[in-house]
């Protein structure tokens, strides 16, 4: 069972995503909030495994209350809501330790695949979110043939295991080739090696 919890202002969202999930049986809505600081009170007495946060909020920034969130819950996923697919939300929210953006208006099916991927994980950017990444000027970085290939695998959500199996080589080898990802694209976790690849033009 996920448990899930709504962080947005907007009363007619906040129904809606209630709307939206109420016959789901894997996912279980233990709140919502209409603001940061009544999120952070529910979070030191409460448990949850992911957070649909809005990157705009009365009280604090999206991105403010990811960090604060991140540092104090790591094991509780934050996926960022935004109704604009602008680049400096985004941002904001993956440097923030967000798992990934999603925008208002996807759909049902989107909606309940962002949470199941970041909730495993994983790292999820709606198509919409990663149009509006497209890079302004890429660095054009230097990957090795497998780098590129682990890149791939790593922004289709697969772990090291599971990258390790596909490509018939060990754990420790695929964590080596993440780190120096990581490294060559100037990225803190997965969520932002994925942007930078958007923004490099590394996945077409």
């Amino acid at each position: 069972m996920i448990r899930l919890y709504f962080v947005n202002d907007q009363p007619l969202v906040l129904e809606g995503l209630r709307s939206l999930l109420r016959c789901e049986t894997d996912i279980e809505l233990v709140g919502q909030t209409r603001n940061g600081q009544s999120c952070l009170a529910f979070l030191s007495d409460h448990t949850t495994d992911v957070i649909l946060m809005d990157s705009i909020l009365p009280d604090i920034s999206g991105s403010e209350l990811c960090a604060a969130v991140k540092a104090l819950y790591p094991n509780t996923m934050v996926l960022g809501l935004s109704s604009l697919a602008e680049r400096r939300y985004v941002s904001s929210m993956l440097h923030s330790g967000a798992s990934g953006c999603l925008l208002k208006n996807a759909d049902k099916e989107e909606l309940l695949q962002a949470i199941h991927t970041v909730h495993a994980g994983k790292t999820y950017l709606s198509t919409g979110v990663a149009a509006a990444m497209l890079p302004a000027g890429p660095r054009n970085p230097h990957l090795t043939k497998r780098e590129k290939e682990i890149l791939l695998l790593i922004a289709e959500g697969y772990t090291n295991p599971e990258i390790a199996e596909k490509l018939f080589i060990s754990a420790t080898t695929v964590d080596s080739h993440r780190k120096n990802l990581l490294t060559k694209l100037k990225a803190r976790n997965s969520a932002m090696l994925v942007k930078c690849a958007i923004d490099n033009q590394l996945l077409v």
